[in-house]
């Protein structure tokens, strides 16, 4: 069966509910951006005071807090890790470029 096939009804609440899902989503990629930014500064504070780009008891801390919140908003915890280790990652990969070079890294 199609979309073209979906009596109305069922059309316009998919798009409904989709448009829905494209709203989250934007608010998702604009939610990340901020956070990269936070971290950003982090990176530099820590380049600043060299201190190792990673800290796996603050990480550590995080992804209990983050399975804990998964849990409660009913959402499954082990994704909720997989998610924040992919953006644990990044932040670490972005730490690590300020470290080696600060300035360069500040002026982007």
């Amino acid at each position: 069966m199609t979309t073209r096939e979906i009596d109305e009804t069922v059309r316009a609440e998919l798009n409904r509910l989709r448009e829905s899902i494209d709203n989250i989503d934007a608010a998702v990629v604009h939610m990340l951006a901020e956070r990269f930014k936070c971290t950003q500064q982090v990176g530099h504070l820590k380049a600043q005071h060299h201190l190792p780009p990673a800290d796996p008891a603050r990480e550590a801390s995080q992804i209990e807090r983050l399975r804990q919140l998964a849990v409660s908003a009913h959402l499954d915890p082990a994704f909720a890790e997989k998610l924040l280790n992919f953006v644990i990652a990044e932040v670490i990969r972005h730490h690590e470029t300020i470290a080696a070079n600060p300035q360069a890294a500040h002026d982007q």
